[in-house]
């Protein structure tokens, strides 16, 4: 069976990314919410920099995935030693 390939244009602006050092991660039974955020050093408080929902399957594929990679980087780099758990957090508009 021949394999599909799908072309994805990246826009410039995604392609930079955004820095996150915190998740949070809400479900329903239809989708999964991930919120990343960029929490300040120097205070209590930070900024919500991407919001991602998906469905469980892909919820499912995308842990696979992340779960082969983290095994491939501590192959090659070493542990990843876990950080401290964050605060609790709650978002406001």
């Amino acid at each position: 069976m021949e394999e599909k390939k799908i072309d994805i244009k990246v826009d410039e602006n995604v392609a930079l990314g955004q820095y996150s050092n915190l998740a949070a991660i809400r479900h329903t039974k239809e989708e999964f919410i991930f919120d990343f955020a960029f929490v300040f050093p120097d205070g209590p408080k930070g900024k919500l920099v991407s919001r991602i929902i998906l469905s469980p399957a892909h919820v499912k594929r995308f842990m696979v995935a992340l779960e082969s990679n983290i095994k491939k980087y501590e192959e090659n780099f070493g542990s990843i030693t876990p950080a401290e758990v964050p605060p609790s957090v709650g978002f406001v508009h």
